[in-house]
Order: C-alpha cells, then structure tokens, then sequence
C-alpha cells in the first residue's frame, strides 16, 4: 500500500499532536499485539487492493500488471486517483522490482472550517509522482516462522507540484512485513516510516494488519485495520487516522486474471475514506504463473496521494 502526501501547501502552524497522537499509538499498539500473537500460528499475503503490505516478492522470472483506480479522502480534500498502471518483475530470487505510473485529481473543500491549513485552492488532474521500488523477502516461512520483508518505494517528482499534483521532491518509504498462514485462511501485517522531505509535510508512521480467507475457486474475501500518523499541513491527512477495509479478489476463467474491489472507512480520528476498484494480470513462460494470486503483489498499498503547493 502506498501513503503520498496530498492537499495544498500552506505556511501555517502544525495541528497540535494532543489528539492524533494517542489514537496512533494506541491502534498501533493493538494492530502489533494482534500480529505477534497470531503470527506463531498462521500465514498471509496482502497489497492491492489493500493498504497492508506484504514481504513475497514476485516469483523469479514472473510479472505482474494492474490498471487501477482509488480513492482516498478526507473532509478537507478528496484525491482520486485514475487510471493508473503498475508493472512488478521477479528480476531475480527473493526481489521484486516495482513501478507505478498514475494520474490523478486533487480536489479541496475549499471549506473555510479548514483554511488556512488545507483543503484550499482550485482542482486539478493529470500525471502525478512516479513510484519506483524493490521487495525484499530475506526472511522465508517456515512452519515455526512467518515470512519477513521490505518493500522499499521512492516516490519520484513528476507530478506539476504548483498545480497539486506532486510533491515537488523524492520521498521514500522504508515498512517491514511479515506474513504467516493455514488452510484458506491468512495473516499479514507490519509497520513503516515515511520519510517526506517538504515544507509543510512531515515525516510519519504507518501500519496494518490484514485477514484473509479463501470462499471458493473464484473467490477470496479480506479485512484489514490500517493506521497513519499525521502527514503535515501540507496534506489532507491533518491528523491520524484509522481505517477499516473490506474488499477481496475474484478471479475469472481467464487464466491469471482477476478483479480487485475494496473499501474502507475511519473508525478513529480524522474522517477518511478508501476505495479500490482494479484489473490484475499475471503471466510468465511457467505455466504455474497463473496460479499466482494477485495478493501476493505489492503496491504500496495505498493508493498514490497527490501533493502540492
């Protein structure tokens, strides 16, 4: 899953930490005490149409590809994103190599309840920031053991930054993810930083926690509880927030092909929604690559956000 900062640059005070940072550490808390109990029994894999991430990088010598669209707002601002593209390549054993191309809209409230912070200035859409990365799974699974990995991503500056539709400099961010499962059911989840290197964004932390379960040969339904840390004035994510998503995968006839869907809505801190509605296709000269279920991609999970000034 994938966090961008979005909204309009302002030069004003930051909001106070008095309220959002207790509700992120506290649902980061539960989302890490839920994940080391549960890990010494099962496995899982996550990514799109998820926020969670997981650590399986794409099998050697095997790709991926997505045509997407997201949504994901808040009452300052809303930041569709569509259509975009990502391509994922098993370059070689145990790293995935990764990018995403999309285009999007910043579209403020313009509501004077939030000026001069955010949610301020004229809409916008077209190309926004490039996203380039690397998974790396160094640690596999085991029947005692849950699979561990990083999913490095640079956000790369080619969004217009005065219209709102980049941040106008390279940020990174740098999760750790572990997986584990049994049977049709799964687990996933994980904790990252990212780091945002702009006036009016800060840097912040993130985190999920992903359950699985496989209904039939066509379909398989998931939930997840993702938090974030504030994302600076700059951003429409003024505050922390966290969010509860549901969705799943259902896969066609056609072999390697599937329909990603899910949604998901704030159940602590600042109002925010999500939304993924997506085509995945998977292939290589294996004939066991359509097997592979678009779970076991990563997109930064998170819809790309759209940042300017």
């Amino acid at each position: 899953m994938n966090r961008h900062p979005n909204g309009l640059n302002h030069d004003c005070p930051r909001n106070s930490a008095a309220f959002t940072r207790p509700v992120f550490l506290i649902s980061s808390l539960t989302i890490l005490l839920l994940f080391v109990f549960a890990c010494s029994k099962l496995q899982a894999q996550a990514g799109p149409p998820f926020q969670t991430d997981d650590p399986t990088p794409v099998d050697l010598g095997h790709y991926e590809f997505y045509v997407f669209s997201t949504f994901d707002g808040t009452p300052a601002e809303a930041d569709p994103t569509g259509p975009a593209f990502e391509f994922n390549w098993g370059a070689i054993p145990n790293i995935q190599l990764h990018a995403i191309l999309p285009l999007g809209a910043v579209v403020p409230s313009n509501s004077p309840v939030y000026a001069p912070a955010s949610g301020q200035g004229p809409s916008a859409f077209g190309l926004t920031d490039m996203e380039l990365g690397f998974k790396y799974g160094f640690i596999k699974q085991t029947p005692h053991r849950p699979q561990i990995g990083s999913f490095t991503m640079f956000e790369m500056p080619i969004g217009n930054f005065k219209k709102g539709l980049g941040v106008g400099r390279v940020w990174y961010k740098l999760p750790l993810w572990a997986e584990k499962e049994f049977g049709s059911w799964s687990l996933v989840g994980g904790i990252g930083y990212a780091v945002v290197p702009q006036t009016g964004y800060r840097d912040y932390l993130y985190g999920g926690y992903l359950v699985k379960k496989v209904v039939n040969e066509r379909l398989e339904l998931s939930a997840e509880v993702f938090s974030h840390a504030k994302e600076g004035i700059a951003t429409a994510q003024t505050k922390a927030s966290t969010l509860i998503d549901a969705g799943g995968y259902y896969h066609f006839k056609s072999p390697g092909l599937q329909l990603l869907f899910a949604y998901g809505h704030s159940v602590a801190g600042q109002t925010e929604n999500y939304a993924y509605l997506g085509l995945y296709k998977t292939w290589s000269k294996d004939k066991d690559a359509d097997k592979k279920t678009a779970a076991d991609a990563m997109l930064s999970a998170r819809s790309p956000r759209i940042g300017s000034q």
